[in-house]
């Protein structure tokens, strides 16, 4: 019998990770759907992969045009093998400031509710098929609070914990819920980064690392490993010892994408 036809839906596909992840999966003869604001970028995958890309023009904060994406997507291939919610944004913010709390607002929405928003319209299928994987992006930002960093951090502490929950509700369902913590990885939110990223590596690589996590349908995973011991020391780390290390570390402008 031949071998059944991976299909992977992805959000944030236009630029980084989600870049990354696209042509992998594509290059591995998957049938994908691609979301991202960016319709240039997306036909631009398309043209490269004819024939196994469906593009979807759409902002992750718009649950009703993800729920028409899924609805699409899966009358014309079923119900997809994988799920990756890893559209996010990222900017230099102090809630001191109050006109920064528009961008602590946006940064919350695309990077926590964007996430639930995507996973919310596949899971009754992925239910029904008993089986699939749900994959969410989040960062070792969410490990700890970063100085300039509120919204970002905050977003990505609330995407752990919702991943993690997640997971317990679809226990014994067949369904795998995958949280990864990427360190720093090459993209177009990185390039703005004024402070030295320890352990840094191309996008291409960490998408081929994610999609072996993936594969093992592992519960959670911190790419690359060096900065899983980093993460586990800073869970350690008493408050104390924790300000005194980080207060006074570079960190991104206010406003700073």
């Amino acid at each position: 019998m031949p071998t059944p036809v991976l299909k992977v839906f992805i959000t944030g596909a236009s630029s980084g990770i989600g870049w990354a992840l696209s042509e992998h999966y594509a290059a591995q003869g998957a049938l994908v759907g691609l979301c991202a604001r960016r319709a240039e970028r997306l036909r631009s995958l398309s043209e490269r992969w004819p024939g196994q890309v469906d593009c979807y023009p759409l902002d992750v904060t718009d649950a009703a045009a993800l729920g028409a994406a899924a609805a699409d997507f899966i009358a014309r291939h079923g119900v997809p093998d994988i799920v990756i919610a890893n559209a996010g944004v990222s900017a230099g913010t102090l809630s001191e400031y109050r006109e920064d709390l528009a961008a602590i607002r946006r940064i919350m929405d695309v990077n926590f509710y964007g996430m639930a928003a995507t996973f919310s319209p596949f899971i009754g299928a992925m239910r029904r098929a008993a089986g699939g994987r749900l994959v969410g992006i989040a960062s070792l930002a969410g490990i700890r609070g970063l100085p300039g960093a509120e919204a970002y951090s905050a977003s990505k502490a609330a995407a752990i914990s919702y991943l993690e929950s997640l997971r317990l509700e679809l226990r014994g369902s067949g369904v795998k819920v995958v949280t990864l913590c990427p360190g720093y990885i090459q993209t177009p939110m990185t390039e703005s980064n004024p402070f030295p990223m320890p352990f840094l590596i191309p996008a291409d690589l960490a998408a081929r690392r994610f999609a072996r996590v993936i594969a093992d349908g592992r519960s959670y995973a911190v790419v690359p490993w060096q900065m899983a011991l980093v993460g586990k020391l800073l869970r350690l780390l008493p408050n104390a010892l924790y300000d005194r290390l980080f207060a006074g570390v570079p960190r991104k402008p206010r406003g700073v994408s």
